[in-house]
């Protein structure tokens, strides 16, 4: 019997404000370059009268929020716990996953009073994308924000890497792969970040336990998580803590382990212009190519081809036309 939903999704509902900058901007402003960081804010409110706000664009955002978007996009059925606040952005965020059919136990009215999540992408000439996170009421979203029915009646629980940053969020993680576990759910789980695991070790190694079913981490992740410094040495080290793995590459495509072979996943030709949103449009492509109906090296192909679109725009997400295209495109 098929499940209700293909994937039931965990993470920050975060709205990106999405601009370019130059290179002396991070200097300028002592922004980091090249990675996530949470702010608080204040920081937040000096970055944004920094930039040019006419030039910027929101889009529903935060890592989980686009994969649970993509997996619907292609077709696929999945939910979402997250918290936002009573606010515009909150409603933003809200009507964004009901655009795009995500079904979710966050009402509006239910929302409270505060600020919600946002995230300011900078995207460099290179195309790399640097992140200045306020997580507002989202670093609250804690168990009770979990639907235990939902997670049932669910093929996989997906959990976002961002998480172990609050203890709520991590105590939400462990409780949601509880229930999943409770009800023989599959357990995914992205690293999100190389500072998640570089800072947060601890925390990252109670959410993964004895195991997960399926990872999602990128080459440096999964070097920093196991401790060594190849890809070859990491892959061997994540059979231990995970049953099957996906392990990004860039532009050098992906490695995937299906719990028995290596596949080598080949890369798409493109000229990157923003790398934001790519590892979880992968995630995306990839976790409803598997939940429904395709063989890993299939959901395989078709996330590096979706993720491959959509680094040659701005923004984490690819419109319907584009995603209908990538299909087509594999047929």
């Amino acid at each position: 019997m098929s499940k209700k939903y293909n994937v039931y999704g965990i993470g920050n509902a975060i709205v990106d404000i999405i601009t370019e900058v130059e290179y002396d901007f991070f200097d300028k402003h002592q922004v980091e370059k090249g990675v996530m960081t949470l702010v608080d804010e204040r920081r937040q409110q000096h970055l944004m009268t920094a930039i040019d706000m006419n030039k910027s664009k929101l889009s529903g955002g935060g890592s989980a929020g686009n994969t649970v978007t993509a997996i619907n996009q292609f077709g696929g059925k999945s939910f979402y716990s997250c918290l936002v606040a009573k606010d515009e952005l909150g409603k933003f965020f809200l009507d964004d996953l009901k655009k795009n059919g995500v079904a979710t136990n966050l009402t509006h009215e239910a929302c409270p009073i505060g600020e919600s999540g946002r995230c300011l992408v900078m995207t460099s000439p290179d195309a790399e994308r640097t992140m200045n996170t306020f997580l507002g009421v989202s670093s609250f979203l804690s168990p009770e924000h979990l639907d235990e029915e939902a997670i049932k009646h669910s093929e996989y629980i997906y959990l976002e890497g961002y998480l172990v940053a609050s203890p709520r969020g991590l105590q939400a993680m462990k409780e949601a792969k509880k229930m999943a576990e409770k009800h023989k759910v599959s357990v995914a789980l992205t690293f999100s970040d190389p500072s998640m695991v570089k800072y947060f070790p601890k925390q990252m190694q109670e959410v993964v336990g004895a195991s997960v079913d399926l990872l999602f981490c990128n080459d440096e992740e999964a070097m920093i998580y196991t401790g060594t410094a190849s890809v070859e040495e990491a892959r061997e080290k994540l059979k231990d803590i995970a049953k099957r793995f996906v392990i990004t590459l860039g532009a050098n495509g992906a490695l995937i382990f299906d719990g028995d072979t290596f596949i080598n996943i080949e890369p798409y030709q493109v000229t990157a212009v923003d790398t934001n949103g790519a590892g979880d449009m992968f995630s995306g492509a990839f976790l409803f190519g598997i939940t429904n109906g395709h063989s890993f090296a299939e959901a395989g192909k078709l996330a590096s081809l979706a993720s491959s679109k959509v680094v040659t725009q701005y923004g984490p997400r690819l419109a319907t036309d584009q995603v209908q295209k990538v299909l087509a495109q594999l047929r």
